[in-house]
């Protein structure tokens, strides 16, 4: 099984859930979002919101492939680029951390893995640039899959509670960590799969 992720372009956008693909929650303010909801295509302005934050900030967006087959994605972008991240009661998002909006696993392929390889693809591309955290406002009843992600799953993939709330807490990722943690993992890998290497059993003494 080929599992892979790939930056969010308006090339692979509809590759996202159709609810998702047409879905400007987070790329709106709320009156501007009821408005294009309105006008019958929030698709238009969602990929406007794309285009737009590629052209002026860069990648903002990671898609995960299993097989060929988009299984899941995330979205981020700093918070100047994401009018609803001022409607929460924990706002607002600290000054040198970008927002991860939301982030999606289809059913099939939940409990494998990928929210995890998502979280850790975009904080590899945001301490490339120079991010120093990422911050997120997580849900403390999530249900089903919605525009926010589940303030426990946020907390499980190594993010702390910055602002506390009954509902929306302010969670936040410090990059460094982050990186570490992949690194001591990849360390830890290479270091079993050498002394398990059959090579050495080859070489001359």
């Amino acid at each position: 099984m080929s599992r892979r992720l790939a930056n969010v372009t308006l090339d692979n956008l509809d590759d996202l859930p159709r609810r998702c693909r047409r879905c400007v929650f987070w790329e709106l303010d709320p009156m501007s979002g009821e408005r294009a909801a309105q006008a019958g295509d929030p698709g238009l302005e969602k990929e406007a919101w794309i285009s737009a934050t590629l052209l002026e900030w860069g990648s903002c967006g990671k898609i995960a492939y299993v097989d060929g087959v988009a299984a899941g994605f995330v979205l981020y972008a700093p918070p100047l680029y994401v009018p609803r991240s001022v409607a929460f009661p924990t706002s607002p998002v600290s000054s040198d951390a970008v927002l991860l909006m939301t982030a999606h696993i289809i059913p099939e392929f939940s409990g494998g893995g990928l929210g995890r390889m998502l979280v850790q693809g975009v904080a590899k591309d945001l301490t490339r640039r120079g991010v120093r955290a990422i911050e997120a406002f997580g849900d403390l009843k999530w249900e089903q899959p919605g525009c926010l992600v589940p303030a426990e799953y946020l907390l499980s993939v190594g993010f702390k509670t910055v602002r506390p709330h009954l509902r929306f807490p302010r969670l936040r990722l410090e990059l460094k960590t982050a990186v570490s943690w992949r690194e001591d993992v990849e360390v830890a890998l290479e270091r079993l799969l050498g002394s398990m290497s059959p090579e050495r059993a080859l070489r001359p003494v």
